[in-house]
């Protein structure tokens, strides 16, 4: 049975510009920025000028605190939602038919890729030279997989140690950074609320402490997510004063190949698939517009990861707590641009460049790299991971990664924004096909709707009703 659909709720008028407006605003003058950061150029020791620095550290610091919100979020929501459920057997339907739509929309992508690279020839009308190959730091494996999903410490955290050294060797610095794997959390998540029903009303205390510190950390959210225009003017500005777009001239036709995939999946295929399911996709794109465009600037679906999930239930009319579960697994594996359109593409121009001829068995293992292999990553982050595993199934060359690298912050940031589209969408087709989706809600969504004031209905990701989600909220 179809869920209450809930009546927009009025808002309070303010003076300044809707939020829409706000990012755009905070677009524009992330790029006038950055251009002003290229023409005041690097100081004279060649380090980067005042504004630039200013311009990273303003975009770096926003990232930073949406991606120390993820852990908490995610962790409280999972374990708030499995507390709630009501039905076993449908929460399982929804995370298989979750998994299926990943699936069904990531191999649509990567036979897309596939197309364009074999009609526009990427390798053949490359500018680059061979001399520019290198293989990469980071490599992906099949065994990734077993890596990410099983929890090295409760909290899912990891700590890694870069070293500097001289062109003789020797260490000059090291770097310490500590980061979150996502699947653990989620993993950790899943056991310990399935604990809690176990224990029964022994857990009663943990699981209304659990919801309390879930509404302060959504509230933590709203403070942030304020914060996303003066993120965008960092994020853009950055990023066009780090990278510039002199280096697109030499790979023109490879950055043109995975804009176009890119743009043919997000205006094309999506708008399709909501279609085929009576779903207006400009109300989709109106309500998923935040996140797709922090996604874009911030080239982070981690990072966008606690936006991603606000604008899927509080917008486009998902259950909150079958959001709580897909989004987060949809920030992990699934990535139509960086697994599928990306290293489909890439693979085709390595191939290409190097004189190497592949044959249709070649592209079926493109296509089963790209369905299944980004679940194998999902415990490593990075499109450079993916790509490492498709070139290294089809046996060509790791050093062909190194030719692509001088563009991959450009392209980075569209393939992000498609990713984080993709994982709002899978849940959005999913509720809509189980009957769960707030029709009313995703009619009239807009960017406005992610700062109204939180409601207590429904963590269930099956509610047959808003009078039974009330009451499972309350017990």
């Amino acid at each position: 049975m179809a869920a209450t659909p809930s009546a927009p709720t009025e808002r309070k008028k303010s003076r300044l510009p809707s939020f829409s407006v706000q990012i755009l605003i905070g677009l524009a003058l992330g790029v006038l920025l950055g251009w002003l950061a290229l023409v005041i150029g690097k100081t004279p020791d060649g380090d980067a000028n005042w504004l630039t620095v200013t311009l990273q550290t303003i975009g770096s610091t926003f990232v930073g605190l949406l991606r120390a919100i993820v852990p908490p979020l995610v962790f409280t929501a999972i374990v708030a939602s499995i507390a709630n459920l009501r039905g076993i057997a449908n929460g399982v339907r929804l995370a298989f038919q979750t998994l299926i739509w990943f699936a069904i929309t990531a191999l649509i992508a990567v036979v897309i890729g596939i197309g364009l690279g074999l009609i526009l020839q990427p390798g053949a009308n490359a500018g680059v030279s061979a001399d520019q190959a290198s293989t990469p730091s980071r490599t992906g494996s099949w065994l990734d997989f077993l890596n990410g999903i099983i929890p090295s410490n409760f909290l899912g955290i990891s700590a890694s140690t870069n070293l500097a050294r001289d062109a003789e060797g020797a260490v000059t610095a090291a770097t310490s950074s500590i980061g979150f794997n996502v699947l653990q959390v989620l993993v950790i998540a899943i056991v310990v609320g399935i604990a809690a029903l176990k224990v029964g009303k022994k857990a009663d205390a943990f699981l209304s402490f659990n919801a309390s510190l879930l509404s302060v950390i959504q509230k933590a959210l709203w403070w942030v997510i304020r914060l996303a225009p003066i993120g965008t003017i960092g994020l853009i500005g950055n990023a066009i004063a780090s990278y510039g777009w002199s280096s697109l001239s030499s790979l023109a036709t490879y950055s043109a190949a995975i804009y176009i995939g890119l743009a043919i999946v997000l205006f094309i295929v999506y708008p399709v698939l909501l279609a085929s399911h009576k779903l207006s996709f400009v109300s989709y794109f109106r309500g998923a517009w935040p996140a797709i465009q922090l996604a874009f600037v911030s080239r982070s679906s981690i990072g966008t990861l606690p936006v991603t999930e606000r604008v899927t239930w509080r917008n486009l009319g998902v259950p909150r707590g079958y959001a709580s579960f897909a989004v987060p697994l949809g920030a992990t594996t699934k990535m139509d641009g960086c697994a599928s359109i990306y290293p489909a593409i890439s693979a085709i121009f390595v191939a290409q460049f190097f004189g190497i001829d592949l044959g249709i068995t070649d592209y079926l293992l493109i296509a089963f790299v790209a369905v299944v292999g980004s679940a194998a990553t999902a415990g490593m982050t990075g499109a450079t991971v993916m790509l490492t595993l498709t070139l290294s199934t089809l046996g060509l060359p790791l050093e062909g990664v190194g030719l692509l690298l001088a563009v991959d912050p450009i392209l980075d940031m569209g393939r992000t924004a498609v990713n984080v589209a993709g994982q709002a969408l899978v849940p959005v087709i999913v509720s809509k096909r189980e009957g769960i989706l707030d029709e009313v809600k995703y009619a009239s969504a807009n960017a406005e709707d992610l700062f109204a004031e939180d409601d207590d209905v429904a963590y269930l990701p099956d509610a047959a009703s808003a009078d039974e989600a009330v009451g499972a909220a309350q017990s």
